[in-house]
């Protein structure tokens, strides 16, 4: 069955773009990478964090990046953070896994105020 079309397999419900952003993720990191300044190409490529849900795929995060803030991107990076473990009284826990994006924009875009 070589010449059969499927939907590309993923997991979870349809998302909307509000539910694929869940937050910014404000850091001294983040933040240079928001004011951040090509030195080879003298281009001002700013990049910003975001917490986004485990289910979302990279293109699902462009198009609600783009939809939502009204940005280019030019690229997006992934990482999947695993929980940390945690002391809960006698016991020790875990705080949940989470997805992070890396949204890079075009140098022609308007920077995103979240502030």
């Amino acid at each position: 069955m070589a010449g059969t079309n499927h939907p590309a397999r993923r997991k979870g419900p349809k998302l909307e773009p509000y539910q694929v952003i869940l937050r910014p993720l404000v850091t001294e990191k983040g933040t240079h990478l928001s004011q951040h300044h090509s030195e080879k190409r003298k281009v001002f490529t700013p990049a910003y964090s975001f917490e986004v849900n485990q289910w979302a795929t990279k293109t699902e995060i462009r198009h609600a990046a783009e939809e939502l803030f009204g940005v280019h991107v030019k690229k997006v990076n992934t990482q999947n953070r695993i929980g940390k473990r945690r002391r809960y009284r006698f016991k020790m826990g875990k705080l949940p896994d989470w997805k992070k994006a890396i949204i890079t924009l075009t140098a022609d875009s308007p920077p995103i105020e979240f502030y």
